[in-house]
Parts: C-alpha cells; structure tokens; sequence
C-alpha cells in the first residue's frame, strides 16, 4: 500500500463513519476499512451497512478489517450489548451520559486502528467522532483523541507521523449530513439506530439525532422507521426474535 495515500478509516455503517469515509476519499486518501463486532443490538444491520458501504466503494479484500470481541458483552454496564437493560428513548435535552455508553470502546476501537495502521503502511487514521451533536460520550471528545494520538505514537516503530483525524468532532448532525450529501454518499445504505435490525426504530437517541438532522435540511430520511410503519405490530415479532438471536450470539461467545 500507498504509504502516503492510505488512511485506516473506522466504519461502523453508521452516517457519521460514511461522512469520514467521503472526508477521507476526498481528501486523496485509498481507504482501509475496519468494522467491529463486539455484541451490540444491531451488529447484524450494522454489518450489512459496513458491507454494502464496501462494496459500493470496491474497496478489495485486503483493505477490509472485520474485527470480532466478546469482550464489551462479558464486561456488560451498556445497553447496547447487555439484552437485560433497556435502550433509552430520546431525550436530546438530557446532559447526562446515556446507558448506550460502551465503556471505552472507542479508545479499543482506536488501538486496533493504530495497530492494523502500523502493519499496513498507513499514514493516517479517520474516526467519526462526534461531540458537538451527539449524546456525550466522553471518548468522542477532542481532548480524548488529541491524548490517543500523543500515547499512540509513543507506543509504535516509526509512526511518530502518524495522524488521527476526526473531522465531524466540532459539527453538528445538520452539518454532517449537508456534508454526506454534498459529497453524493450512499446514506441510503447507513444504519444508525440501536435498538433494531429490521427496521430503525425512531425512538432511541441515535434515531432522533438523524431525524432531526434530515428536518433539519429539510430532506427525507431514506431509511424506514418501524415509528412510521404500518406494519411495526409484525415488524415487532421479528425483532424479538433478532433480540433471543442476539442473545443466544452472546452467549456462544462467552
């Protein structure tokens, strides 16, 4: 690979990651993927956003990473991968930290890009961050990434170079999707919710935060929502069978 082209960009599937995705193609870099599966409610859908992403950019195999952890699930003290805790619903007003916080999976996340970076060739590293907008996450902060960079290039062969970008930190969901849109991005193929793999459930932060943004720019969301489906009773029965699927994954893994 291309030392001087290449850039580790995370990809969740989410709108954020693809907005990095655009960032990072735009800013002349070849993009190596890397998604992680760690026992989250929607690691079926968010997978199959990451995939689709994928495919729709041709990035070839030796640039995609699918990373598997169990390590979230048996750590537990999230909803998003505990099934016995349930997902919050929106309240975009709350100030307080939101039990969908993954305790320090970012900073994981992170050290798996900086490694796989280290083996590639890789001069730089896109993270879709965001602070400005978004519900708190305290490993979504400047100040967070700025201290990763400095113990990332203190902890690798030669990578004092080495750059972490995260260009939405400072934006709003409003700004990141004017971006996504300017840029052409597929955001039809994005899942944010976390709650659902069918159908997004347009109840939990992430929903709302993405609803909003669209109303914002006064655009359609071209993701379905179970909130505005007349069939959200038989939706629903599918989705408790994706949550005993989950539950079942999890437990296999420990």
């Amino acid at each position: 690979m291309d030392d001087r082209k290449t850039a580790v960009v995370l990809l969740s599937g989410g709108m954020d990651s693809l907005a990095t995705l655009g960032i990072a193609i735009d800013e002349g870099f070849e993009p190596a993927l890397l998604h992680l599966n760690y026992g989250q409610r929607t690691e079926e859908a968010e997978l199959k956003a990451f995939n689709k992403i994928a495919q729709f950019y041709n990035i070839p195999d030796e640039r995609k990473l699918v990373v598997h952890t169990n390590c979230f699930t048996l750590i537990g003290g999230s909803s998003l991968v505990d099934p016995s805790m349930k997902i919050p619903k929106a309240n975009l007003s709350n100030k307080k930290v939101p039990s969908t916080y993954v305790p320090f999976r970012n900073g994981m996340l992170l050290s798996m890009a900086v490694s796989w970076a280290e083996k590639i060739g890789a001069s730089a590293i896109y993270f879709g961050a965001v602070s400005a907008d978004s519900s708190g996450y305290p490993d979504c902060r400047s100040e967070f990434i700025a201290d990763f960079l400095a113990a990332a290039r203190s902890g690798t062969i030669n990578r004092n170079d080495i750059k972490i970008r995260a260009p939405l930190v400072d934006l709003r969901k409003a700004q990141i999707l004017g971006i996504a849109t300017k840029l052409g991005l597929p955001l039809h193929y994005t899942w944010s919710c976390y709650e659902r793999n069918d159908l997004a459930c347009g109840e939990c932060d992430s929903c709302a935060l993405r609803l909003r943004a669209f109303s914002e720019i006064g655009a359609t969301d071209p993701v379905s929502y179970a909130k505005f489906s007349k069939g959200e009773e038989v939706v629903s029965k599918v989705e408790k069978l994706n949550r005993l699927k989950h539950l079942l994954t999890a437990l296999t893994r420990q």
